[in-house]
């Protein structure tokens, strides 16, 4: 390539300086921060509006669905528990409701009654005073009352998890695109610049 030829390409080259894809990947990389940042703040706005609509036994179901669209449709959204707990959404109040509507399906036992009912079965020509009272008794004390195993309720019930997507089409992605292609295009101009200056200086 002669001189002439160089020093053309030169002067087109410097209308397109590497300097503004420079301002370029700053800005984009600024804006792409910012709204990375606003969609794990918003997320976590979100999970804190369905702890307390649990609590409040409001519309859960409502909450978790504009929780999980939204983590869904946006980069950046993870829910991390800060106590590690896992998964990071977990309906404590949901579940003491569900434990207690459990419970009252449950067949209450009644110690005396049983007794009363076996020693009748055993003593039925007896006085209830007489061979009965320590039938009943000694029932009780032979049978004492059992704790009810806790009710085994599925974790899908007041446990969740949503996985954020990599790169979602919304301002966080499309500003880390950006980013990107001028981070590239700053790269190539700023070694094509160079290289050109040496060129130059070779064909001086």
């Amino acid at each position: 390539m002669n001189k002439r030829k160089l020093h053309h390409v030169w002067r087109k080259t410097q209308k397109l300086s590497y300097r503004y894809f420079l301002v370029g990947f700053v800005l984009w990389a600024t804006i792409a921060v910012f709204a990375l940042r606003n969609n794990n703040l918003t997320a976590l706005k979100l999970r804190d509006e369905v702890l307390q609509v649990d609590q409040q036994n409001g519309d859960v179901e409502a909450s978790l669905r504009a929780l999980r669209e939204f983590i869904y449709g946006h980069m950046n959204t993870s829910l991390a528990s800060s106590t590690s707990v896992y998964p990071p959404i977990q309906l404590k109040y949901r579940y003491e409701r569900l434990v207690e509507a459990e419970k009252a399906k449950a067949p209450q036992s009644n110690p005396t009654a049983d007794a009363q009912a076996y020693c009748e079965a055993n003593f039925p020509e007896s006085f209830y005073g007489a061979g009965r009272l320590p039938c009943i008794q000694n029932y009780i004390d032979t049978h004492p009352i059992q704790e009810a195993a806790p009710p085994n309720i599925p974790d899908s019930l007041y446990k969740f998890d949503f996985a954020s997507p990599r790169w979602s089409p919304d301002l966080a992605g499309w500003s880390i695109v950006l980013a990107g292609l001028f981070g590239l295009t700053f790269v190539i101009s700023f070694v094509l610049e160079r290289w050109m200056q040496i060129q130059m200086r070779s064909h001086l």
